[in-house]
C-alpha cells in the first residue's frame, strides 16, 4: 500500500475527539450503556408491576377468623366484604383504602347457630384485633406478590445480559431476514394472552352478586328498636330469603355490639379520672389481669388503667379462654393488641385446655412462664407456673398423672431451693394461688399472685416458717365472668384489675385493686403497702 492510499488524519480533529474516531470515544459508549441500563430498568419495572399485580389479585390466605376457617383475598375496591355463607347475610363496609378485602367464612366447630351468634357477639364487641389480623394478611400477600414480580422481572434482564452484544446482533440480523416475523410477533402476543386469560371460558355471575346491598338499619327495619353505634352507619347487608329469617339473630349481635361499645368505651374513658396511686421515683407499676374468659371489651379498660399510671408491663394469670380452642384466638389477639408494646408475662389456666393458648401467646411475643426464673418488672426475679389441671403444660409435661397436691410440693421445693441459694423469687405468678400455698407458707417468695376463684382475696401477709415475710393475693375475674362465661354486652359480675407497684430493686412495694362494677361504676381500693421487715428487727 502506498502513502497516497492512506487517508489523512487531521491532528486537530484527532486531538478534539472528532472525525472518524468520535463514535468510538468513551462518552458515546457510556451514553449507550446508560441508555441500555435505563431500558432494562424500565422493562424490569413494567414486568414487575404487571406480574406482582396479577399475583396479588389471585392471592388468598387461609386463617382462623371470628371462630371460622376463613379465606382472605384482596379485591380492587374500597370495601371489606364478609361472606358468611348461605344462612347469615353477607356484610360489607367501606374502608379508607384503594385495596379492599373479601373474607369468606368456612367451617366452624360451633354446634348450633345460637352458639355461633354468641361468639359473634363476643368478637364484635372489640373487633380491632381481628381487623388488624386481616390487614397483616393483605400486607403479607402484597409483599409476597411484589417479591415474586421482582423475580419475574429479572428474568429477561438476566437473559439479555447473558446473551451478550455479539450474539444479540446476530439474533437481530437473523430476525430481520426472517420472512414470517410479523406472524411470529402475532403468535407471541396470542400465546401470552392465552397463558394469562382463557377467552373461551366465561364464568357465570355468582348468585350473591345479583342481590343488592342495603344498609344495616334498613335490613333490620322497624323490627328492632336499636340505638346503633356511629360505626354501624357504614355497614351494609346483602341477604336472601333464607337470611331474612335470621334478622332476629343479627339484631341480637348488633344489640350486643351497640351496648358493649358504649359500656366499655365509657369505662375506658373514665379510667384516668380514678384515684390511682402513682409510682414514686424508681418505681414501676405492672397491670395484672386474669380470668378474662374471652371478654375482649375489658382489654381496652385494662390498657386505659395502665396508661393512667404509666405502666409498661403486664401479667396475665390465665383462663383467657373458656375452652382453649383455636376459635378463641380472637381473645388472645385482642389482649396482645392492647399490650403490644408492653413487657408481657403469662401463665395458662385450667380452662386453657391443650397447648393452643400457651403456644399462641408465645408466638405473639408473650413470655409464657413454665417454671423458670426470668427477669421481671424493674429487674426483679419472676417465676410462674401453668395450672396443672389444664393440659400437662410446662414443667408438668414430664410428670404424668401429677396431682394438685404433688404440684404444690413441686413448686415449694423449687422456689425454696432458690431462696436458700440467695436467689429469692420476688413474684410468683400462678393461675390458682393455692398452687403456691406451700411455697408462701414456707416463706420462700415475696409475693404470690393468681386468680381462678373469680373473687378477690388479700393481699394477705404470711409469716413464713423461715421467719421471712411474704404476701399472697387473689384477683377476681378481669372478664367479669360467671363460671367460665363472659358473653354479653357488659360484665356478668364485677370485673377486677390489679395494679402492682415494684421498687427500684425489683421487689413488690404494694398493690391496688380496681373494680369495674356491672353498672359501669368504679370501686378503687386503697393502696396496700407491703412490709417485708422482720418484726424482730424493729
Amino acid at each position: 500500500m502506498d502513502e497516497a492510499s492512506v487517508p489523512a488524519v487531521d491532528p486537530a480533529a484527532a486531538a478534539s475527539g472528532s472525525g472518524t474516531t468520535q463514535g468510538r470515544g468513551p462518552r458515546p459508549v457510556l451514553r449507550r450503556r446508560l441508555l441500555a441500563a435505563l431500558v432494562l430498568g424500565v422493562v424490569w419495572l413494567v414486568i414487575t408491576t404487571a406480574v406482582a399485580f396479577a399475583f396479588f389479585l389471585s392471592s388468598e390466605r387461609t386463617t382462623e377468623l371470628v371462630g371460622h376457617d376463613a379465606v382472605v383475598a384482596p379485591r380492587l375496591d374500597s370495601h371489606a366484604v364478609l361472606a358468611t355463607g348461605p344462612v347469615l347475610p353477607d356484610v360489607r363496609i367501606e374502608i379508607d383504602s384503594p385495596v379492599g378485602v373479601e373474607i369468606t367464612l368456612g367451617k366452624t366447630d360451633a354446634e348450633t347457630t345460637e352458639e355461633l351468634i354468641s361468639r359473634y357477639s363476643l368478637i364484635v364487641s372489640n373487633p380491632e384485633a381481628q381487623a388488624d389480623k386481616v390487614v397483616d394478611l393483605v400486607v403479607a400477600m402484597g409483599v409476597s406478590a411484589l417479591v415474586r414480580g421482582a423475580a419475574a422481572g429479572l428474568v429477561p434482564v438476566i437473559l439479555y445480559l447473558l446473551v451478550g452484544p455479539g450474539r444479540r446482533r446476530a439474533m437481530w440480523d437473523d430476525l430481520r431476514h426472517f420472512r414470517f416475523r410479523p406472524v411470529l410477533a402475532v403468535a407471541l402476543v396470542l400465546a401470552v394472552g392465552v397463558a394469562m386469560w382463557q377467552p373461551w371460558w366465561r364464568e357465570e355471575a355468582p348468585i350473591a352478586s345479583q342481590r343488592d346491598w342495603t344498609t344495616l338499619d334498613d335490613f333490620l327495619g322497624d323490627d328492632f328498636d336499636l340505638d346503633l353505634p356511629a360505626d354501624a352507619a357504614a355497614v351494609q347487608i346483602r341477604a336472601n330469603a333464607a337470611t331474612d329469617g335470621s334478622k332476629k339473630l343479627v339484631g341480637s349481635v348488633v344489640d350486643t355490639w351497640s351496648k358493649s361499645q358504649t359500656f366499655y368505651d365509657d369505662a375506658a374513658a373514665a379510667a384516668a379520672e380514678q384515684d390511682l396511686r402513682q409510682p414514686g421515683t424508681g418505681e414501676t407499676v405492672t397491670v395484672f389481669v386474669t380470668d378474662r374468659h374471652d371478654n375482649v371489651g375489658m382489654d381496652r379498660v385494662a390498657k386505659a388503667l395502665a396508661d393512667a399510671v404509666g405502666s409498661t408491663t403486664v401479667f396475665d394469670g390465665g383462663d383467657d379462654t373458656s375452652t382453649g380452642k383455636p376459635w378463641e384466638a380472637f381473645s388472645l389477639e385482642s389482649l396482645d393488641k392492647e399490650f403490644k408494646t408492653f413487657d408481657r408475662w403469662a401463665v395458662t389456666g385450667n380452662h386453657d385446655h391443650g397447648t393452643f393458648v400457651g403456644d399462641k401467646l408465645a408466638r405473639l411475643g408473650w413470655n409464657v412462664l413454665e417454671g423458670d426464673v426470668v427477669e421481671g418488672p424493674n429487674g426483679g426475679r419472676l417465676m410462674g407456673y401453668p395450672d396443672p389441671r389444664s393440659s400437662g403444660l410446662g414443667s408438668w409435661r414430664d410428670d404424668k398423672g401429677i396431682s394438685f397436691a404433688d404440684a404444690q410440693q413441686k413448686v415449694a421445693d423449687e422456689v425454696c431451693a432458690l431462696d436458700e441459694a440467695g436467689e429469692r423469687v420476688n413474684t410468683l405468678l400462678v393461675h390458682d394461688p393455692n398452687l403456691a400455698k406451700k411455697a408462701i407458707a414456707a416463706g420462700c417468695a415475696d409475693l404470690v399472685i393468681g386468680g381462678h376463684h373469680h373473687v378477690d382475696k388479700g393481699p394477705t401477709l404470711v409469716e413464713g416458717e423461715n421467719s421471712k415475710r411474704g404476701y399472697t393475693f387473689t384477683n377476681g375475674t378481669t372478664g367479669g365472668a360467671a363460671y367460665a362465661i363472659a358473653v354479653g354486652s357488659k360484665p356478668k359480675r364485677d370485673a377486677q384489675i390489679s395494679l402492682i407497684t415494684y421498687g427500684a430493686d425489683g421487689r413488690p412495694v404494694g398493690l391496688q385493686l380496681v373494680t369495674l362494677r356491672t353498672d359501669g361504676k368504679y370501686e378503687v381500693d386503697p393502696f396496700v403497702a407491703f412490709d417485708f421487715a422482720d418484726p424482730k428487727d424493729a
